[in-house]
């Protein structure tokens, strides 16, 4: 509920035309009464003169009327609306009202505005009221007063105006265009509790307005309601929500929202569906979107070059450079869509991605002799895949050719650059870069950021990478998830468990995600110190984030089970892995298998790779023979050897070396008798079923 402004106020009369003071308030001439009194009755009739004079047109205006606003007290004008609404009717009054508002003086006149609506309300003149209303909403907003004005639109519902939903959507559009959307809220929902009925455009003010804020949970919120009060949606709404729930991630949502809207009769236009199959493209559902291509065009709709864009760039980002190509070429040999500014950067970064370099520079080229200036996102495009392929001083005379053709780099440029030199090992060179840019008007970005204090972490500087991260969120730069887990990551394999945990809340009380990354760092952190109460704590929190345990975060916890000599336990969790689908790395299952052997507990380390692929098991006991034969542990890695021939006649080399030089050590010449014996026959026979 809204605390409402209670204004002191002398409700005009419509018969007292002659009191200058009706609001008991000081003139602000001091001009005598009469003179006050003249005055009123003076633009009253200049009023109504230039009515009559003017009321065959089909508007009524006062533009020329030869009077300057600006020479009439607050009170005046006050007592003209009441009198005009009163003996001229509510058309004059209004046009008057009109016409003092234009001035600066008056447009902010709270009493104007009351006054004027209550002498409307009065002549049941409602259409009129609210129209005041209206333009003291948008007035007030102006000077930030917006909520002032809102609640005396509330208050008007009070004094007998009937509630009109055209005033409902003018005042929320208005609060929405502020960004204040939770008011609108507040707003849409005070109104409706006070009768007014909310039509198919008061839903679209706040999906629109949702949309533009990227509050995509309260865009579906709106949306749903307005589908449910069977509202159509019309075109350019429906391809700004599809486009909003794509760019942010909520590909299926967008297609849900695709299939139920054509279910209700929107029929999906040439525009929609190209901001569908980018979303799809975007997504990596490229197969998705094609299908979607072939529905468009069965419903008459021809792909335009925009529709071939998001093809190229959705194949581009699948890897599939060559079909991106194909696609490109059908392009540039069309008669009515040619390849765009869009279209070829896409397809350079498809390039680029692979590493052809050659390719990405001679579509440079083509697309200057087609007439086509390339944008700053093109030469940053070129300037990534440059420093990717390391070609750091290539990327250097890119940047000064959009300087020659007059357009600086960005910060995306600059970034491409400095992670290119940071993976080269020159940070200082990325720090010189970036200076240049700073006196040139560059302001560093998030990633700037987060690519600097990745660096650092890298190289265990964590009171530098600190330094960057608090010069971040001073310069109001909100860290996000990727930025909180660098550091935290680094913190748990220093084991400074503290600083891991307060980054962890910190980000929590921001409202940000923990990834499943950030989950796996603070396990390991956990296991490390052997604190494996805490370890499991955050193992079992992970889904409450939605988050996974992948076979990283399970390898940690198994370390640290064994480590403990746990492990039966270990073993359990070992199990479940598998059971989840989850390839345990080649470290787990060796490590594991290999403490169960140090007891002596074959059987148990059997177990432990009976349950894997065969490439992976012999991988596997490839490793464990010959970490076995360099402990001297001989007899069991001859075992192991063994049941590895059985799967596998194919020795490996460096595994038979290993242990027959393990053996000759320790004297044991019969097991390289035996095994070598073994491998003889195996190759022999091999041999024979080869011929």
């Amino acid at each position: 509920m809204f605390s409402l402004v209670i204004l002191r106020r002398t409700r005009v009369s419509p018969h007292t035309l002659t009191s200058p003071f009706i609001f008991h308030t000081k003139s602000l001439t001091h001009t005598s009464s009469s003179c006050v009194q003249s005055t009123v009755k003076q633009v009253c009739s200049l009023v109504c003169d230039s009515y009559e004079d003017h009321r065959t047109n089909s508007r009524f205006s006062l533009l020329h009327l030869h009077v300057d606003p600006n020479s009439l007290t607050q009170d005046q004008v006050v007592t003209v609306v009441a009198s005009l609404a009163s003996d001229a009717g509510s058309v004059v009054a209004h046009s008057f009202f009109r016409w003092v508002i234009a001035s600066s003086k008056f447009r902010h006149f709270t009493r104007l505005y009351i006054a004027c609506a209550e002498s409307f309300i009065g002549n049941r003149n409602f259409e009129m009221a609210h129209d005041v209303l209206q333009c003291m909403v948008k007035s007030f907003a102006e000077i930030g007063r917006l909520k002032e004005a809102v609640e005396m639109v509330i208050e008007m519902h009070n004094q007998g105006l009937v509630p009109s939903t055209k005033t409902l959507n003018w005042v929320v559009r208005i609060v929405v265009e502020m960004g204040l959307v939770a008011y609108a809220e507040n707003v849409f929902d005070e109104m409706c509790a006070r009768g007014v009925q909310p039509n198919c455009v008061s839903y679209r003010v706040m999906v629109v307005g949702c949309c533009r804020m990227g509050n995509i949970l309260e865009v579906d919120k709106w949306l749903s309601a307005m589908i449910e009060r069977g509202f159509v949606v019309e075109s350019g709404t429906f391809t700004l929500v599809v486009r909003e729930f794509c760019e942010k991630g909520f590909v299926t949502r967008a297609l849900w929202y695709f299939r139920r809207l054509s279910e209700m009769g929107l029929r999906p236009n040439l525009i929609n569906f190209t901001c569908m199959i980018d979303g799809l493209c975007k997504r990596g559902s490229v197969r998705q979107a094609f299908e979607m291509l072939e529905e468009m065009v069965g419903k008459g709709w021809k792909p335009n070059v925009y529709t071939h864009t998001a093809l190229i760039n959705g194949l581009c980002k699948k890897g599939w450079t060559e079909k991106a190509f194909r696609l490109f070429l059908k392009l540039v040999r069309s008669e009515n869509h040619k390849p765009n500014v869009f279209t070829y950067t896409a397809m350079i970064s498809g390039y680029c991605r692979d590493g052809k370099m050659n390719r990405a520079e001679m579509l440079l080229s083509r697309m200057k002799e087609q007439g086509l200036a390339p944008n700053t996102n093109t030469y940053t495009t070129l300037v990534d895949g440059h420093c990717k392929a390391g070609n750091i001083e290539r990327a250097y005379d890119l940047m000064n050719v959009m300087n020659e053709e007059g357009f600086s780099p960005n910060v995306c440029t600059y970034n491409a650059v400095v992670d290119g030199l940071c993976k080269k090992g020159r940070v200082q060179e990325a720090y010189n870069v970036l200076k240049s840019g700073f006196r040139n008007g560059l302001e560093a970005d998030k990633v700037t950021y987060t690519i600097l204090i990745s660096e650092h972490c890298k190289r265990v500087e964590i009171k530098q990478a600190l330094v960057l991260f608090n010069k971040m969120v001073k310069s109001g730069i909100q860290p996000d998830m990727h930025s909180y887990t660098t550091l935290i990551a680094v913190f748990c394999r220093e084991k400074r468990m503290k600083e891991s945990e307060k980054f962890f809340e910190e980000a929590l009380r921001f409202g940000l995600v923990p990834t499943n990354h950030t989950y796996t760092s603070m396990i390991c952190g956990y296991c490390r110190e052997g604190n494996l109460s805490l370890a499991f704590k955050f193992f079992h929190r992970m889904s409450g984030h939605g988050c996974v345990p992948d076979s990283i975060t399970y390898g940690a916890l198994i370390s640290g089970l064994y480590k403990q000599s746990k492990l039966d336990e270990a073993l359990g969790l070992y199990d479940a892995m598998i059971e989840k689908g989850l390839t345990p790395c080649e470290v787990t299952r060796v490590t594991l298998a290999h403490e169960y052997c140090k007891i002596g507990d074959s059987c148990s380390a059997m177990i432990v790779l009976e349950r894997l692929e065969k490439k992976h098991w012999i991988q596997t006991v490839n490793t464990l023979v010959r970490k076995l034969s360099s402990e001297q542990k001989v007899g069991m890695a001859a075992l192991f050897f063994h049941k590895l021939l059985d799967l596998d006649p194919h020795v490996n080399r460096v595994t038979v070396a290993a242990f027959m030089t393990a053996c000759y050590e320790s004297s044991n010449y019969a097991l390289v008798s035996d095994l070598s014996s073994r491998i003889y026959k195996e190759n022999h026979l091999a041999i024979k079923v080869t011929k």
